[in-house]
């Protein structure tokens, strides 16, 4: 039982009664008022007028006139153009019964699969600041979906193929060796490739031995492919150890380098559609009808781009897994690039290409300056992680010493910081990185959320057994405050899912921890009995779910103690 649903009725009732229209969407017209003198919800009847021919005051007299109040409401009061419904204290009481273990949760995906492309880094570099936001942007809004009754394909598309791997095969043929390879691992990779850009500055033709030998892989070149091959396992062994700090695993690991099979299919078909056209030696799909440049098929020399693989990938996945959705999470950066070949994409005819959603995010910045791998100016992933897990294993240590697994907590409230850091604010907003502000235990935080979530659970743990006993209760305005919070948890997880919008769960969390605090400071839990005590438990148990559920979508670890 909701006040919304219940309100929604009765407004549907007394159009009806009052022989006026009924909107398809008059439920999502309701909203609840910042004041609650204003009520506990609220009908504006201002998107009402067009469609009545009447004005918001007056509709909103007429429906108070044929209104018959619901049980739980007390009164309604047209005001202006709104009609606000003032809910009793037992209504409030029957809401907190009505949360299950499945509160939130809805069918909206029902018979749906996601394919969610994320975190994808080009192998031979190890992972840094700039990874983390397709990385947990992509696995929160994987689990958001999956919360929401999608079956989702998690893919980590590995970026294996391409120029760049011909300059670190030369870079590794000219400055390297496999026993040096062996010995440095990733390290050694990431120098050679640093390496190799500061010497094609000086010295360009480096640039066309790097396309020369990315021709001899795609032709099978067999020392080029073993070469290949090295760079990519080292690489994996690295990107596997942060992939379990962060709790994240895919469902199915390929790359680029799948597709060089699948792709001439793709441009012969462009051919037979007569969609390609030669342009200065290079074949290219015209997109000027869209107000975009041209999508680069083939490059002069005949070799593969980006679009060609990515359409081939789209094909390959639409048939191997039938998604509904197939997302990709990456820099707003790369958004002409994603327009461009769906549009190449639908041109073909493919049904599916609707499905098709780019999900971009702003950049990521130290100091101002974009990190690139290319120059060196990189912060490394597990550097910040340890950083922020000694800054937490130091709070605990001073703040409660006897602590178990402290090493465990400290794991997942320092990576908790630097996850919740990166999804508190919209994903599109550019972030210039500072260690003061992801490591931050102060405030709107990952540890805030962790430290609240802890709190519901010593409550619980130190009630266990002793829950009070049964009987009417009338909650005061600490806990209707907190109840209203609860309930605003369904909404804010399918806007989430349809907005593909991590930071509104995160918001949504910090709401209600400040509520639950504030309730918890106010309202005696261990010294109360009967009744008293078992409604306040069982809120206590509501919120800790539900901030559990929270926790689960953005990646982050539940944490019973702190």
């Amino acid at each position: 039982m909701d006040i919304k649903t219940t309100v929604f009725e009765a407004v549907k009732e007394a159009l009806i009664k009052a022989e006026m229209a009924v909107p398809e969407d008059l439920c999502g017209y309701f909203e609840t008022p910042a004041d609650t003198k204003n009520g506990d919800i609220a009908l504006p009847c201002f998107r009402l007028a067009k469609t009545l021919r009447a004005a918001p005051p007056v509709i909103a007299a007429k429906i108070k006139e044929n209104l018959t109040l619901p049980a739980g409401i007390e009164k309604a009061e047209a005001v202006g153009g709104y009609l606000n419904f003032f809910a009793g204290a037992d209504i409030y009481s029957q809401m907190l019964e009505g949360i299950g273990k499945d509160f939130g949760k809805t069918d909206i995906g029902k018979g749906k699969r996601l394919v969610i492309d994320f975190s994808s880094p080009n192998i031979a570099k190890r992972f840094h600041l700039g990874h983390l936001g397709t990385t947990v942007i992509g696995n929160a809004v994987r689990n958001i979906y999956k919360f929401c009754g999608y079956d989702t394909v998690a893919i980590n598309y590995l970026g294996d193929w391409g120029t760049q791997n011909g300059k670190q095969i030369v870079a590794y043929k000219k400055w390297s060796s496999r026993e040096r390879l062996e010995s440095e691992g990733i390290k050694e990779l990431e120098r050679i490739y640093v390496l190799f850009g500061k010497e094609a500055e000086k010295d360009p033709s480096l640039n066309d031995q790097a396309r020369a030998a990315f021709r001899e892989l795609e032709s099978g070149n067999k020392e080029y492919l073993e070469i290949w091959q090295l760079f990519k396992d080292i690489s994996l062994r690295e990107y596997t150890q942060t992939y379990k700090r962060l709790g994240i695993e895919f469902d199915v690991w390929d790359g680029e380098s799948l597709y060089t099979d699948k792709m001439p299919a793709i441009v012969q078909e462009l051919r037979d559609k007569d969609l390609l056209k030669i342009d200065d030696g290079a074949s290219i799909v015209d997109l000027s009808e869209w107000n975009m440049p041209p999508a680069l098929i083939l490059k002069r020399d005949g070799s593969t781009l980006y679009p060609t693989r990515d359409i081939a990938a789209a094909n390959y996945r639409f048939n191997t897994y039938n998604f509904d959705v197939c997302a990709y999470v990456t820099s707003a950066g790369q958004s002409l690039h994603f327009a461009q070949w769906f549009k190449v994409t639908e041109m073909m005819g493919r049904e599916w290409a609707k499905g098709l959603v780019h999900v971009p995010y702003g950049t990521m910045s130290f100091g101002g300056e974009k990190l690139a791998s290319r120059t060196g100016n990189i912060i490394l992933l597990n550097d910040v992680f340890d950083e922020a897990v000694a800054k937490a294993k130091a709070i605990i240590e001073e703040k409660n010493a006897n602590l178990t697994d402290k090493d465990g907590v400290s794991e997942a409230v320092g990576i908790g910081a630097v996850i919740f850091g990166a999804l508190s604010n919209s994903r599109i907003k550019d972030t210039d990185f500072t260690w003061e502000g992801a490591l931050s235990f102060e405030g709107n935080t990952g540890p805030y959320v962790q430290y609240t979530y802890a709190r519901a659970a010593s409550v619980l743990r130190k009630t266990e057994g002793d829950e009070g006993e049964d009987g009417a209760y009338a909650p005061n305005e600490d806990e209707i405050n907190l109840i209203k919070q609860l309930y605003a948890f369904p909404e804010r997880v399918k806007a989430a899912c349809a907005d593909n919008e991590p930071s509104y769960v995160a918001r949504f969390m910090l709401d209600t921890c400040s509520a639950f605090n504030k309730f918890y400071h106010n309202c005696s839990i261990l010294r109360e009995s009967g009744a008293t005590r078992r409604f306040r438990i069982k809120l206590t148990a509501a919120t800790k779910q539900i901030l559990g559920d929270c926790l689960d979508m953005l990646g982050m670890r539940r944490t019973e103690e702190i």
